[in-house]
């Protein structure tokens, strides 16, 4: 069985979470892998297998990395050589006598341990099997392995389908705060206004017109508000054209959670209303809401 690995397509997105097992029966047994990743900020590869398939790991390790850029990724092969074929067993005595060798010399060094026969012939190489086509085995377990790699790929791109659609539906949250925050600014300042003439007549301290204007331009400055409501535009707009590029853009997400947060702060430290208060909370809770998503975007 011959398996063809798929180019990705640079407009998805890829969760760092996902599963993947993959079986395969011939005549020399059967054999079973199994692959889960998590998120991680790099890529780590982990695999388990039986000792006479231990030089294979170079090649799947290589394979992974060919095709994944981040996360966890733990791989497990289960193998199971059919008893009715005609397999027998070795021992590589020259090396087993090296094992062996070493093991003495470290032994006389330290000064304490004993030399156990099954360690010894766990060593990688010391028990070799024969009666089977070895690299007839090790080709379908690689095809195997590949058809596994491809099916894990494609349950993190369903994951991070479900997880741009989570982000979008926020992203559009923010921009209703926004929004919201835009069109009140006017009748905040209004009544910004009104509270300083009624502060100025309950003191009964009168000013002109024009102080009263010059009272308000510097409150206004103060609490203009209208820079960081354009840069949470742009932050927002930035963040969709990312995720429209696709790929391993996790990072790159996350940078601009920290720019939208950063700007969120600073409109908060302004607010002189209930009202943009109320709105600054809760674009601080969307963007959490996104940043916990993105952790899990490779």
């Amino acid at each position: 069985m011959k398996i063809t690995l798929i180019k990705e397509c640079t407009l998805m997105i890829y969760s760092m979470t996902a599963y993947s097992r993959q079986e395969i029966k011939n005549t020399w047994g059967s054999a079973i892998w199994e692959i889960h990743s998590v998120n991680h900020r790099y890529l780590e590869t982990c695999i388990r297998m039986p000792e006479q398939f231990r030089g294979l790991e170079h090649i799947l390790r290589e394979r992974l990395r060919q095709r994944l850029s981040r996360g966890k990724v733990e791989c497990s092969l289960r193998f199971e050589a059919n008893s009715s074929s005609n397999t027998q067993l070795c021992i590589n005595e020259e090396l087993a006598k090296k094992v062996i060798h070493a093991a003495k010399w470290i032994k006389k060094l330290s000064g304490e341990g004993n030399i156990e026969p099954f360690q010894v012939l766990q060593w990688p190489g010391v028990m070799e099997d024969i009666g089977q086509n070895r690299d007839s085995i090790n080709k379908e377990l690689i095809e195997n392995f590949d058809e596994t790699v491809v099916n894990l790929i494609a349950a993190r791109a369903r994951e991070g389908n479900n997880m741009r659609i989570l982000i979008e539906q926020r992203l559009m949250a923010i921009n209703v705060e926004v929004i919201k925050i835009r069109t009140k600014i006017p009748e905040i300042l209004n009544w910004q206004r009104q509270r300083l003439i009624q502060k100025l007549e309950e003191v009964k301290l009168k000013l002109d017109a024009h102080r009263i204007e010059q009272e308000m331009i510097l409150m206004a400055q103060k609490t203009d508000v209208a820079e960081e409501l354009e840069r949470l535009d742009s932050h927002v707009s930035e963040t969709k054209k990312i995720l429209a590029q696709g790929g391993a853009c996790g990072r790159r997400l996350d940078f601009m959670m920290q720019e939208l947060n950063r700007e969120s702060n600073t409109l908060a430290s302004k607010s002189i209303s209930t009202e943009v208060t109320t709105s600054g909370i809760e674009l601080k809770v969307l963007i959490e809401q996104i940043r916990e998503q993105i952790q899990n975007i490779e």
